[in-house]
């Protein structure tokens, strides 16, 4: 079980790595200056290659979490405010890809400082994510 542990925890850190990025490239695509079209352009294609490792990265990391959970009998109260942790860690990582397409498209209507907020939303929730709820 702990090899199990183990991999789930590397997989969640190697995730929320990811999840940490890619919200500060989108600052700084925010404040890439409309006639810059090659810096634009290199910012989105590190966005768009950032996005698939980490969905690489998300399948396993749910897995072993879902390995542990049914393979293990993992129970208790604080259960439920995991899975609730979960379920909002693959929000945000869909809102990341929404956000990107909208980058893509050029529609992007949000400030540099919103996703500088949104950037900082996945540090906490990577943060509770490893509080033991009782």
């Amino acid at each position: 079980m702990l090899w199990i542990k183990a991999f789930h925890i590397v997989f969640v850190a190697s995730w929320f790595a990811c999840l940490f990025y890619l919200p500060r490239l989108f600052v700084n695509l925010a404040q890439v200056p409309a006639d810059s079209h090659a810096e634009r352009e290199r910012l989105l294609m590190m966005a768009r290659k950032l996005y698939r490792f980490g969905s690489l990265l998300m399948i396993p990391a749910l897995g072993f979490g879902l390995w542990l959970w049914l393979g293990y009998g993992i129970k208790g109260g604080w259960l439920h405010a995991k899975l609730l942790l979960v379920v909002l860690a693959i929000g945000y990582h869909h809102a990341c890809r929404s956000l990107l397409r909208k980058f893509e498209q050029f529609e992007n209507k949000r400030s540099e400082r919103w996703f500088r907020v949104f950037n900082e939303s996945a540090v906490l929730l990577f943060a509770v994510s490893f509080v033991r709820f009782r």
